[in-house]
């Protein structure tokens, strides 16, 4: 064959190959759509002027910027998650390569009187050198759909690393909070206890001297265990905080300082705007995870939609073959060009049960991306819900700490003056260490209700 019907004939392989190549078999995507509300609120906001990636500053806390930090840098999780990215886009490569021709060679040298199988009379050489293409031409877009869906997956990924990002981010604020709560509590309970050290110490003087009753001691005891029993409590409460924080950090220790926070001190995040739309949400990673999924799956449908129909491949193979090893190179190319069609026949409906099943995979996933959707739609109510409950939790129980305290100064003074028994200066004393306690856990509460609204948009506001 000459160069030039060589060169024709690669050419109408190439056309014919564009030509046949036009058709896509399989379900098409569909835009999807969820039937919400447009915004948390009467009127609309334009959704990027309230996004904010680095929410947590909005705390202005620098310990807990640096936490954060360390977490987003060095936390196990989120370089598996980076792993798996980087594993999806080297399968979206494999993917298209599958569009292209596959080139190779193939050569081999051998000796004797036994070839293709028959015995020959007389012994020779044998050998050859040949370069192999081969080409299966995507009819039906079984390869254009496997390339969507290997586009997919790694976008999903993609996704899939900003939700664990995102979800470390809350979850290291969260604990930071839950830590700065259970450490109130210890300086409310080491104060407590202090307190009511020196009321035993009074009361049994008061005793050995007749003035008041064994049972006031015995009260006494009794409250002075109560706020004894929570110090180490708190204490190994507060331990196991910092130990989940090591491991969010993904290192076994950290200087105490960086844990040095305080909860009175604590700053809340400016005010939530009026309205926040509903649209913000369709930042949330995990929407956009289960979208590109479904997405995926779509491709996944066609290409087994494509499995039912017939491939059709385009072969050649070019080279030198000899019986002389010396000869290899100087004698005449071997050439062969050829196609082949192979297909389905009677599989007893394997693989229409299969297309049927990507099918149904289809609804699965649509299913499931409305419910994310609406499950990030009831998680961003349910934090607005949380952080109102607790500012107005808040503002209660500063006004009955105040009222616990000087009730508790008034019983005080009642008890030493010998106008009311022990049980009433035991009461007020009990419900104001209760408030004191309660307060700061509705602090903590409040501060993780905001850090449970940004997570449920994905981000913040600005």
């Amino acid at each position: 064959m000459t160069r030039k019907r060589i060169f024709v004939t690669g050419c109408c392989t190439l056309a014919l190959a564009l030509l046949l190549n036009s058709c896509l078999v399989g379900p098409k995507y569909v835009k999807q759509s969820s039937d919400l509300p447009e915004s948390f609120g009467e009127t609309i906001l334009k959704t990027d002027a309230i996004s904010n990636t680095s929410w947590w500053a909005t705390f202005t806390d620098p310990i807990l910027d640096t936490l954060i930090d360390k977490a987003l840098t060095n936390n196990y999780d989120v370089m598996m998650a980076m792993s798996r990215i980087e594993q999806a886009a080297l399968a979206s490569g494999v993917a298209k390569a599958d569009f292209w021709p596959q080139i190779s060679y193939q050569a081999g040298i051998s000796r004797g009187d036994f070839v293709g199988g028959s015995q020959m009379p007389v012994i020779s050489n044998n050998a050859f050198g040949v370069g192999l293409l081969n080409w299966e031409l995507d009819l039906w877009g079984k390869y254009r759909h496997a390339q969507h869906a290997a586009n997919a997956n790694f976008a999903a990924s993609r996704f899939a690393y900003q939700a664990t990002m995102l979800a470390i981010e809350s979850e290291t604020a969260r604990l930071y909070f839950q830590l700065l709560d259970y450490r109130e509590r210890l300086r409310i309970s080491q104060n407590t206890l202090k307190s009511r050290d020196a009321s035993v110490s009074i009361i049994s003087q008061r005793l050995e001297k007749g003035v008041v009753p064994e049972i006031d001691l015995n009260q006494a005891v009794i409250q002075q265990a109560e706020a004894a029993v929570a110090v180490p409590l708190y204490e190994q409460l507060s331990q196991n905080i910092i130990h989940a924080l090591h491991l969010l950090m993904g290192e076994s220790l950290a200087s105490d300082s960086l844990f040095a926070g305080n909860l009175t001190s604590q700053e809340l995040p400016p005010s939530i705007p009026d309205v926040i739309p509903s649209e913000l949400l369709k930042r949330r990673p995990d929407i956009m995870l289960a979208e590109q999924q479904l997405i995926g799956q779509y491709a996944m449908a066609g290409m087994a939609q494509s499995m039912r129909f017939p491939s059709l491949s385009l072969t050649m193979a070019g080279g030198v073959a000899s019986n002389d090893l010396n000869n290899l190179f100087s004698g005449n190319p071997a050439w062969s060009v050829g196609a082949g069609l192979f297909g389905p026949l009677f599989h007893f409906g394997k693989n229409k049960k299969n297309a049927e099943i990507a099918l149904k995979r289809i609804e699965e996933l649509q299913a499931n991306y409305q419910q994310v959707v609406l499950a990030a739609f009831l998680e961003v109510k349910d934090a607005l819900t949380e952080i109102e409950s607790f500012e107005q939790q808040i503002a209660i129980r500063k006004t009955q700490l105040d009222a616990a305290r000087n009730a508790a100064m008034l019983s005080r003074d009642r008890y030493n003056g010998g106008v009311t028994s022990y049980l009433e200066l035991l009461d007020s004393d009990r419900i104001l260490y209760s408030t004191e306690l309660m307060l700061s856990q509705s602090k903590q509460g409040l501060l993780n209700a905001y850090v449970k609204l940004f997570k449920a948009l994905g981000g913040g506001w600005e």
